[in-house]
């Protein structure tokens, strides 16, 4: 499932298309340490955060995730926003906690 497939069914608002459109989740990684995610998220996971800054879009780029979803309402600035776009990171937003994400990526996944 695309990351933009993905926020359409469970009514996530899409901040950044990105190449969300063009690649496919296949995993998750949920963190807020960005030198863990940088270490241990694979690409094409969705990369499930509160942690709002300009170095998330960076790490999100480094480990090449299909898309980063910012959760509890958590919002980027404009300039993350247009790191995002420059690089084409696809950005999701939801008011919901990272668990209830995890556990909605992990049913698509068939992990749970």
């Amino acid at each position: 499932m695309t990351p933009l497939a993905f926020a359409e069914k469970y009514g996530f608002h899409i901040v950044v298309e990105g190449a969300g459109g063009c690649r496919d989740i296949e995993g998750a990684y949920c963190c807020d340490l960005l030198s863990m995610v940088m270490g241990r998220a694979k690409e094409n996971d969705a990369f499930v955060t509160v942690m709002a800054n300009i170095n998330t879009i960076a790490v999100a780029v480094l480990a090449d995730v299909a898309c980063v979803i910012l959760c509890e309402g958590i919002h980027f600035d404009d300039a993350c926003i247009a790191r995002a776009e420059q690089q084409e990171v696809c950005v999701l937003e939801t008011e919901e906690s990272s668990f209830a994400v995890a556990l909605k990526l992990g049913k698509e996944l068939g992990l749970c």
